[in-house]
């Protein structure tokens, strides 16, 4: 065991003491389907999961290979209302185990992963947060230990998809600030105002911390030492219809500020490349981005309201700072329920396009000029999947994916004489929902 498994088994194991009561409650209640059933009537809902994605590349990249990367999840919401009384709040705690290799790093020699659970390979805290509605619901807010995208830039139909370009969330904004993704968390509140039955704000700050990114980070330091700012998320939503339509929707424009410090792509403190020097890039400070976003229902089956097709953009931007890329785009679409009786399984396509900067390409050539090399590196790096979610059982989803790379970029190999040829990637991304085999999820909501 690795030491610093040590606070984050300590901290769910703490969690754990705390609710025991209502787990005692819970074996006392009269006969329900399951014991999920009767731990949710108690005020606890469980979550034991894992995700698998194996990926090879038989085509393209800068060599030929595979990788596995999984995660296991394991997390309960603790409904304090029914347990401690406390009207309409909630305490999230949830943690992670990632392990694995990427095979984007290891053999396409892209920046943006073909499988979106790698990241952090060990035990981690995700979330230790309380979340408090007011106002029968309009106002919801949540402070504790979290992550930005768990709240912030992400979509129901992103994670039909493997590729860490779009699911998670866009990619973009991890690219050009401090933004925290899963499982990263660190120190946070946001706040979501319902301003009519269709239109909120949203708003939230999160702790840029380098030690929560970390490769030994755990999530588990309480401090804020070694803090350098803040990512400040905002946005402006719509949801026509609201929760009730046919063909809901939804419909978001902000952006987000990064007070916190960053390397410069480009130059070391004296001016000079530092790709080139191996001297860190100089400390810059401040950066701004915006964004729009959508994900639309289109089509319903009159016969069958659980078929649906729906489709997604996203629109990224750098506005100030120095920054690795310029612009993002997605254009994506999924169907639900292609064949009569297959209700839950999905076809998917989406397509994302990334544009370098061009301090991104003058790091790049300046590497390539070094070993004699002239060849321009690619501004754009377009990423394509298609993907067929098959919902085996209940608890068990599988999802071949077909991936298709142009211009991979190089990045992380600036030294490379050429650019990698286009790559294609065959995966298959697979779930199991351990917590509903075991009979720990509810299976009729109190």
């Amino acid at each position: 065991m690795r030491p610093n498994s040590l606070p984050c088994i300590a901290g769910l194991l703490l969690t754990a003491g705390l609710f025991m009561p209502a787990l005692a409650g819970a074996a006392e209640a009269p006969d329900a389907a399951t014991l999920g059933d009767r731990l949710a009537n108690a005020g606890l809902s469980l979550a034991l999961d894992y995700t698998g994605e194996a990926a090879a590349n038989p085509s393209g990249g800068l060599r030929q290979g595979s990788a596995y990367a999984g995660q296991i999840h394991a997390g309960v919401d603790a409904d304090l209302e029914r347990i401690l009384g406390l009207d309409a709040t909630v305490l999230h705690a949830a943690l992670t185990q990632r392990h694995g290799r990427n095979l984007a790093a290891d053999a396409i020699g892209n920046n943006t992963s073909v499988q979106e659970v790698y990241g952090l390979q060990n035990l981690h805290l995700l979330a230790l947060t309380l979340e408090k509605k007011l106002l029968d619901g309009r106002v919801d807010m949540e402070a504790g230990r979290m992550v930005a995208n768990a709240s912030f830039l992400n979509g129901p139909l992103y994670c039909h998809f493997q590729t860490n370009a779009i699911c998670g969330n866009p990619v973009f904004v991890n690219h050009v600030s401090n933004y925290t993704s899963a499982p990263g968390s660190s120190w946070a509140g946001r706040i979501k105002v319902g301003l009519t039955d269709t239109v909120y704000a949203h708003v939230g700050a999160y702790e840029a911390n380098p030690r929560d990114q970390s490769p030994t980070g755990h999530g588990l330091h309480f401090s804020t030492d070694g803090a350098t700012g803040v990512v400040v998320p905002f946005e402006l939503g719509y949801a026509p219809g609201g929760q009730a339509s046919t063909q809901p929707g939804h419909y978001q424009v902000g952006g987000w500020y990064d007070s916190s410090t960053y390397a410069d792509p480009l130059n070391d403190a004296a001016g000079r490349p530092s790709v080139l020097t191996g001297q860190p890039g100089v400390t810059e400070r401040g950066r701004w981005g915006a964004f729009g976003r959508f994900d639309q229902v289109v089509w319903r089956s009159s016969a069958n309201p659980a078929r649906t097709l729906s489709v997604l953009g996203v629109a990224m931007a750098s506005v100030s700072g120095r920054a690795v890329e310029d612009r993002y785009y997605a254009l994506g679409v999924v169907q639900t329920g292609l064949f009569e009786g297959r209700d839950q399984d999905t076809l998917g396509f989406v397509v994302t396009d990334q544009q370098f900067s061009d301090l991104t390409l003058a790091r790049i050539a300046a590497a390539r000029a070094s070993v004699g090399s002239t060849v321009a590196p690619a501004r754009h790096q377009v990423m394509m999947e298609l993907a067929y979610g098959m919902q085996v059982t209940r608890s068990v989803r599988l999802s071949p994916n077909l991936q298709y790379i142009i211009n991979p970029d190089v990045t992380g190999h600036p030294f490379t004489r050429d650019n990698p040829q286009d790559a294609v990637v065959v995966g298959l991304k697979f779930t199991v929902d351990v917590a509903d085999i075991l009979g720990l999820a509810p299976r009729h909501r109190p």
